[in-house]
This record gives structure tokens, C-alpha cells and sequence, in this order.
């Protein structure tokens, strides 16, 4: 049998997975904070028709080396690489809506596992819980413990726990319960600043903030749905710390990071996706062909 239909049933079946991957990145144009998916090709191993040869080692060679002859097999998948460029921002005017504006994810626990995302859609739950409101996935940061007046934020690194983010208006100020919670508001460190009130007078100071998290190849996470993603063996373990500091990007409240989903470029990657498919097609076809005309020989 041809090698030729085997080589392009390989790659009608390349082009099929290269197709799903871009209905996906269509299919997520919209989702706030979508890393698209880029497929890559790679060769099959080669059947070896001749050995290469080495040229003559004389002083004065008799004859020079000859390259082998290798006839390819197809082509595979090499990877489905994600590609975690920055989203554009969105104005939502939403208190809880934030987003990344360089490296880093949100953290999120639940049901005591931490999970990662790039979407900060949240919102409130009856508690007073942060939470990640398709899941409940409550959003992770430091306590007001760790500031300081004089000093500010105590250092702190990937070892030191992080505590669900959890508070409302109406809560009491822990070093006078006169004062009352009547505000909020997140700056770009992340530090969430709660104002207090007892009628006469006014306090502000911080009350969380907003843990992120950086991970050595954020390509290798494992996507998990509703946005979430998971460590891997290849994405190293995740580094946790204060927003804004070691590489760590910088909160934007209010927006939200769309996908990174390029139309134009999808819909050019669709044409050629098609084209590719039907060029493996027309090999097959011709493939057939030359083996319709060696069965016609016998007939002859």
C-alpha cells in the first residue's frame, strides 16, 4: 500500500485536532481572562531507503560521501502550546471586578485545594466571602496583621499562609466596635482598604490584601474549567506573595482581563486549517488513483 495515504490520513487527522483548537479560542472570544491554545506540527519518524555513506578517508579520495534517503510517514501533533499574553482590559465599574496587569493569578480555595485563574469576576456571598461566583471558589490574600503603621506590609513568601478574603459593610472595627465598616475600596498593590465610621468620625486602613501567583511556566498549568487552572509536573510549584512586588503584576479594580483571542487571526488560521484538510484529502484521492490503475493492469 501507498505510503501516500498514510502520510495524508495523518494529516486529515492534524488538521481535524488543529481545527478543534481554534472552534475552542472562537468559542472563548468572550470569556474574561482566556489564554488562546496554538497548535503546533511536528515530522513522523522517516523509513530509511538508503544508509548515508562517508567519503573516502585517502589523502587523495577515490569517491565523496552520499547522503541516505529517507522517505517521511506523516506529520503528528508536536503541542498544543497555551499562549499567556495579556488580555485587554474591560470597564465594568464593578467594586469586586479586578484584573492582572502583568504576570501572576489570582488564588483561589476550594473545598481546601488552591486553584489559579486570570478572571476576576467576584463577587459577595451571604458570609462575606470574596468568592469566584459560578463556584464558590473563595479569593486568597494576607490579613491586616501583617501591616503595620510605621512599617507597612511585613515581607512575607510562598511558606506563609494566606487566608480566604472575607468582610462587609456593617462589620465592627477590631480596635473600636463604635466604628462601623461603611466602605471599601482595592488599590493597584492590592491592598483592600476598609473605611469605618462611628457617625462623627472616619477611619481608613487596610483590611486584606490580595494575594497573586507566579509560576516558572504558566504553559505547563493544567486548565481545569470555569477558568480555573492547577500545577503541573512542567509549571512548577506556585510562588505566592503580595501583589505588585517580586515580578508580580500590578491589580486594576474595576475591569476585567478579556481573552487574549485574536478573531482575525483565528479566522486565518480556519482558512488554513480547511486548506490543509482538503490538500490531504486530494492525496488520498490521487493515492487512490495510481492504485486504481495498477488493479487495472491485471485487467489489461
Amino acid at each position: 500500500m501507498m505510503r501516500s495515504l498514510y502520510s495524508a490520513i495523518s494529516g486529515l487527522k492534524n488538521h481535524q485536532i488543529y481545527m478543534d483548537v481554534i472552534g475552542n479560542n472562537i468559542a472563548n472570544v468572550n470569556t474574561p481572562g482566556y489564554k488562546k491554545n496554538r497548535t503546533a506540527f511536528a515530522t513522523m519518524l522517516g523509513q530509511s531507503m538508503r544508509a548515508a555513506s562517508a567519503p573516502d578517508q585517502q589523502e587523495t579520495p577515490a569517491f565523496g560521501g552520499i547522503n541516505g534517503i529517507q522517505i517521511g510517514l506523516g506529520a503528528g501533533i508536536g503541542s498544543v502550546d497555551q499562549i499567556m499574553t495579556q488580555g485587554s482590559a474591560q470597564y465594568t465599574g464593578k467594586d469586586t471586578d479586578m484584573m492582572i496587569e502583568g504576570e501572576g493569578m489570582f488564588v483561589l480555595n476550594l473545598n481546601g485545594e488552591f486553584l489559579y485563574t486570570r478572571s476576576g469576576n467576584f463577587s459577595f456571598d451571604e458570609s462575606g466571602n470574596l468568592v469566584e461566583p459560578s463556584t464558590g471558589a473563595i479569593l486568597q490574600g494576607y490579613d491586616a496583621d501583617k501591616y503595620d503603621e510605621d512599617t507597612g506590609w511585613e515581607e512575607v513568601d510562598s511558606a506563609t499562609e494566606t487566608v480566604n478574603i472575607r468582610f462587609h459593610l456593617g462589620q465592627e472595627y477590631v480596635d473600636d466596635p463604635d466604628y462601623k465598616l461603611t466602605g471599601y475600596s482595592i488599590d493597584k498593590k492590592g491592598v483592600i482598604i476598609g473605611t469605618y465610621s462611628n457617625g462623627n468620625q472616619t477611619i481608613t486602613t487596610p483590611i486584606y490584601r490580595i494575594a497573586l501567583a507566579n509560576f516558572n511556566n504558566e504553559s505547563g498549568l493544567v486548565s481545569m474549567g470555569n477558568n480555573f487552572y492547577t500545577e503541573s509536573n512542567n509549571s512548577g510549584k506556585a510562588d505566592l506573595g503580595y501583589a505588585g512586588m517580586d515580578g508580580r503584576g500590578y491589580i486594576i479594580p474595576n475591569n476585567l482581563e478579556m481573552s487574549n483571542v485574536d478573531l482575525a487571526q483565528e479566522f486565518t488560521d480556519m482558512i488554513v486549517a480547511q486548506r490543509g484538510f482538503q490538500a490531504n484529502s486530494r492525496v488520498i484521492t490521487v493515492s487512490d488513483t495510481m492504485l486504481q490503475e495498477l488493479i487495472d493492469l491485471k485487467r489489461g
